[in-house]
C-alpha cells in the first residue's frame, strides 16, 4: 500500500483548519462588539503579560506610547522564549507529567477563571436572570470537562477536542483585546518575528521542540488543534506489528532470502569465496531494502497525521480581527480575507516543504498592512464617496 501524500488530503485539511479559524474570529468580533467599545478598551488599564513595561494612556504623547509599545513588545516576547526555553529543558528530561498538570492547570484557569468573567458579562449584558450557584456549578462543570477533553487525546470524540480549543482561543483572545492599541499592534508584529524564527531557526526552541518529539514518536503536550484524527496504518502493517517478535523475526529472514534461495537451487555449487561475496551482497541489499522501508514507513507516519494548528494562532489572529472590530466592520472584512489568505499561503507552502512551518507571520503581517490600508486609505475614500453620493 502507498502511502498518502499530504496532497491527497490538502483540500480537507485546508476546509478543516479555515472554517474553526472562521469561527473564532467570527465569535470573536461578536463578543467584542457587544461588550467592549473603542473608549472603554482604551481608557481601561490591564494588567497582563504584554502590559508590564508601560501602561498606556491616552493622554500620553505618540512618541512616549511608540517608545512604550516596543518596550512591551520586547519583554513580552522575552518572556515567552524564556518560558518556552524552560518547558523545553522539562520536556527534555523527561518532566512530562508535570506539563500535562501545567497544561490542567491553565485550562482550568483560561475556563473557569477568564471565561468565568466574559460569561458574567454577557449574562449582565443581556440582563439574563441565573443565579450564583447554578451559574457556579454550570461554569465548573464546563472547565472540568475542558480539561479531560484537551489534555486527554483518546476517548472523547475529537470534535469535542476541537469546540474547546475553539472556546480556550476565544477566551484568551477577548482577553488580549483589552490592551491598548498601541501595544496590541506591536505585540502582534513581535509575535509574528518570533514565530518565525522559534520555528525556523537552527537553535529555536520550537523547532527543537518537534524535533525533540518527533525523536523520541512521542505527542508533544501542548494545546494543538487537529483538523482530523491520525489515519491508521495499513492493515498489512497491523498485522505485522502484532504478530510476535520471535514471528515476525523469521517472517522478515524468508522474505528477504527467498530469492536467493530459489536462484540457488538451479544453479552448481561454487567456491566457498564466491559464497561469501554472494553473503555479503545479500547483507548489504537486505540492509538498503530495510532502509528503505524504514524511510517508507516515516514518510507514512508524516503524512497519516492531519494539519494540526497551535492555540497561539488562534489567538492571535482573533486579537487581530478583534481589534479592527473596535474601529468599523469594513476593516474586520478586509483583516478577515488578509488572514485567510495568509494561512493559506501557510498551508500551501507546508504541503511543499513537508515540515513545520510558523502560521503567524504570513496571515499576521498581512492583516496589519489591511487594516491600516483600510482605515487611512479605503475607509475615508468608500465614506466620502457614499457621502457625496447621497448629497447629489
Amino acid at each position: 500500500m502507498e502511502p498518502r501524500s499530504l496532497l491527497d488530503t490538502l483540500g480537507s485539511d485546508i476546509i478543516g483548519v479555515m472554517s474553526p479559524v472562521s469561527i473564532c474570529m467570527f465569535l470573536v468580533v461578536l463578543l467584542v462588539s457587544t461588550l467592549f467599545s473603542p473608549t472603554s478598551s482604551n481608557s481601561v488599564a490591564v494588567a497582563t503579560a504584554a502590559t508590564l513595561v508601560y501602561q498606556e494612556s491616552s493622554s500620553d504623547p505618540t512618541s512616549e506610547k511608540l517608545e512604550g509599545a516596543l518596550l512591551n513588545a520586547a519583554a513580552f516576547v522575552a518572556l515567552i522564549t524564556g518560558v518556552t526555553f524552560f518547558l523545553l529543558l522539562l520536556y527534555y528530561y523527561n518532566f512530562t507529567n508535570f506539563l500535562k498538570y501545567y497544561m490542567c492547570f491553565s485550562a482550568f484557569f483560561i475556563l473557569a477563571s477568564m471565561g468565568g468573567s466574559i460569561s458574567a458579562s454577557i449574562l449582565r449584558r443581556f440582563a439574563v436572570p441565573l443565579d450564583f450557584f447554578t451559574f457556579g456549578l454550570l461554569l465548573f462543570n464546563f472547565a472540568v470537562v475542558g480539561i479531560f477533553t484537551v489534555i486527554s487525546s483518546t476517548g472523547f470524540p475529537i470534535v469535542l477536542r476541537q469546540m474547546y480549543m475553539v472556546s480556550l482561543g476565544i477566551v484568551v483572545a477577548v482577553w488580549f483585546t483589552k490592551l491598548p492599541e498601541w501595544t496590541t499592534w506591536t505585540v502582534l508584529m513581535a509575535l509574528a518575528v518570533y514565530d518565525l524564527v522559534a520555528v525556523l531557526a537552527p537553535g529555536g526552541p520550537l523547532k527543537m521542540l518537534v524535533e525533540l518529539a518527533s525523536n523520541r514518536g512521542e505527542e508533544l503536550p501542548a494545546f494543538v488543534y487537529e483538523a482530523r484524527p491520525a489515519l491508521p496504518p495499513s492493515p498489512s502493517s497491523i498485522e505485522l506489528q502484532q504478530m510476535p517478535p520471535t514471528v515476525r523475526n523469521p517472517i522478515e529472514v524468508v522474505t528477504s532470502t527467498s530469492n536467493s534461495v530459489a536462484e540457488s537451487e538451479t544453479m552448481p555449487l561454487v567456491r566457498n569465496a564466491d559464497a561469501t561475496i554472494n553473503e555479503r551482497e545479500r547483507d548489504e541489499t537486505v540492509q538498503v531494502l530495510e532502509a528503505e522501508e524504514e524511510e517508507e514507513e516515516e514518510e507514512e507516519i508524516d503524512t497519516t497525521r492531519g494539519i494540526r494548528l497551535g492555540l497561539g494562532d488562534f489567538v492571535f489572529y482573533s486579537v487581530l480581527v478583534g481589534r479592527a472590530a473596535l474601529y468599523d466592520w469594513m476593516t474586520v472584512y478586509a483583516c478577515y480575507l488578509a488572514i485567510v489568505s495568509g494561512l493559506g499561503c501557510t498551508l500551501i507552502l507546508l504541503s511543499v516543504y513537508r515540515k513545520a512551518l510558523p502560521a503567524l507571520p504570513i496571515s499576521i503581517m498581512l492583516g496589519i498592512g489591511f487594516y491600516f490600508l483600510t482605515r487611512l486609505l479605503l475607509e475615508p475614500f468608500v465614506v466620502g464617496a457614499s457621502c457625496n453620493l447621497v448629497m447629489f
